[in-house]
């Protein structure tokens, strides 16, 4: 008797409510949506050849006079209007009035290339940008020197800063000793 009441005790006396299982399974039946194409008055059905069905619903609802797409409500949506009011001034100048720049011609290049390897100390890439209104990307193309040339340079420039750091305080060099350890962590 004991073990019955066991039994009885460990399982349970009433019917669940979810899931109701169909006869003879114990598994909820999947939900199926109903179609809203089928449950739709306004839907046109059309029956195709190879057993296919074109089904066609018209929108919800009907273009009103007052809709946002065909008569928005923003000025900034609407149409530009000429009002006759004075406008304010352009933003940039027109084209008209900033002529465009005409490219270099082969004596002016040529003059760069010369002014270049004669003296790369005094016509530097940023002197000769601003003496032919170039930039310096175009004077590194167009008249580049040879490595060891450009070496030497470099190292003359490094000396020379190099003076330049002797002068600084302990304090400037500890700030820029920190400044270059944190930028090799970037």
């Amino acid at each position: 008797m004991q073990r019955l009441a066991r039994s009885l005790g460990a399982t349970r006396c009433y019917a669940t409510r979810w899931p109701r299982p169909k006869p003879g399974t114990s598994e909820r039946p999947p939900y199926r949506a109903p179609d809203p194409l089928a449950t739709n008055p306004k839907a046109a059905v059309t029956a195709l050849p190879d057993d296919l069905t074109f089904i066609h619903r018209p929108p919800p609802t009907a273009p009103s006079p007052f809709s946002l797409t065909t008569n928005p409500v923003s000025p900034l949506l609407r149409p530009a209007t000429n009002t006759g009011a004075k406008l304010p001034p352009k933003s940039r100048p027109n084209k008209e009035i900033i002529p465009l720049r005409k490219p270099l011609s082969e004596e002016q290049i040529d003059k760069i290339r010369e002014l270049r390897r004669g003296n790369p100390e005094m016509y530097s890439r940023g002197k000769l940008a601003k003496m032919f209104k170039v930039s310096q990307n175009f004077v590194g193309l167009v008249a580049s020197l040879k490595s060891s040339k450009r070496k030497a340079l470099l190292k003359q420039r490094e000396l020379l800063h190099e003076t330049q750091r002797a002068k600084w305080s302990e304090r400037h060099q500890l700030v820029m000793a920190i400044r270059k350890k944190r930028r090799e962590f970037w």
